[in-house]
């Protein structure tokens, strides 16, 4: 049941000042003091308050609307995962409202707050990790919320994916299963997912008694990427016998870099990806990866929440769909 939300007389009351000057401040910093607007930001802070673009009359009422919150809208695992969404929210007739945020979590923060604003039902969340601010919002808007693609942080309200540590782990003991004893980790972006993906990685390295090397870069996952990173692993790590790679762009950019410099694949070096794409099935050699239920994900995940609004008891905090070990021919 959603909460009553902070008005503009709410924090003209906190402040000491008109709800007029406060909704002037809002709209245009500048036309009051920096005294006052110090205070009436600090009081939009703690007390959550969301702007809502609905009408009044309105304000009580279900929008019969969902937001979903994207880090990408170029990558497939989020493309499959709205494919799900929308095969439950279509039919029942919810229309999803879609924000970009760019992996940012300050960028997800501003986004959260934009659709709230049109009074939404409910959220679709694709991170884990929130700033605080993101996290008073969604206490005060009081609509249920599911967090997507990890399964071992505790979630707000509910998850819906897999655990990352023990699928990267999984993968990385196939390959030194296949002898490989010089494997390095290729991390891009570096976000919460990643990072789990290191430690699955550090672990299956470290239970073998083997160097656990990470090579990593903050710009956003391509194929270019990869080829890359291929470049420094044979530069730095010329004795390196097998890559793992945070997602499957990262690990078909150096499959092909491996091609144009006449590297064999899978004799001369190993290379496993993440998360199953379309691309890296079809290749020949099929590209070894961790297959993720993306678009299940989404469809749960939706399913989830409509039962929820409709006011049915889900118990399952966390819902985990597993993954898949495919060894295809790169390994």
């Amino acid at each position: 049941m959603k909460k009553r939300r902070p008005t503009l007389q709410d924090i003209a009351d906190q402040v000491g000042a008109t709800k007029m000057t406060v909704s002037r401040c809002l709209r245009d910093p500048q036309t009051v003091s920096e005294a006052l607007r110090e205070r009436i930001f600090e009081a939009v802070e703690t007390l959550g308050y969301i702007p809502n673009r609905g009408p009044d009359i309105l304000s009580k009422a279900t929008s019969r609307a969902i937001g979903v919150l994207l880090p990408s809208l170029t990558n497939q695992v989020f493309a499959d995962v709205l494919k799900g969404i929308e095969a439950v929210t279509e039919p029942a007739g919810y229309h999803l409202m879609l924000a970009h945020y760019g992996y940012s979590p300050e960028l997800e923060e501003s986004a959260l707050a934009s659709l709230l604003s049109y009074n939404i039902d409910a959220v679709v969340l694709s991170e884990s990790q929130h700033t605080d601010r993101t996290l008073r919002m969604l206490e005060t808007a009081g609509v249920p919320t599911v967090e997507l693609m990890d399964t071992r942080s505790p979630p707000i309200h509910q998850a819906v994916g897999f655990d990352n540590v023990t699928a990267a782990r999984a993968m990385v003991e196939a390959m030194i299963e296949r002898g490989r004893r010089h494997i390095l980790y290729l991390a891009v972006r570096l976000d919460a997912r990643t990072l789990q993906r290191e430690e699955g990685y550090n672990q299956a390295m470290q239970a073998a008694g083997l160097e656990a090397i990470t090579l990593r870069r903050a710009e956003r996952s391509s194929y270019s990427v990869g080829a890359t990173l291929l470049e420094e692993v044979l530069q730095q790590y010329p004795d390196a016998d097998g890559l793992f790679c945070t997602n499957d762009d990262v690990a078909i950019g150096a499959y092909f870099e491996c091609v144009r410099r006449g590297i064999d694949v899978p004799d001369q070096l190993a290379i496993a990806g993440f998360h199953g794409h379309d691309v890296g099935q079809v290749m020949a050699p099929k590209l070894a990866s961790v297959v993720t239920p993306r678009e299940t994900m989404g469809t749960r995940a939706a399913q989830v929440l409509l039962a929820r609004l409709r006011g049915e008891t889900v118990t399952d905090r966390v819902i985990d769909l597993g993954y898949r070990i495919e060894t295809g021919g790169t390994l």
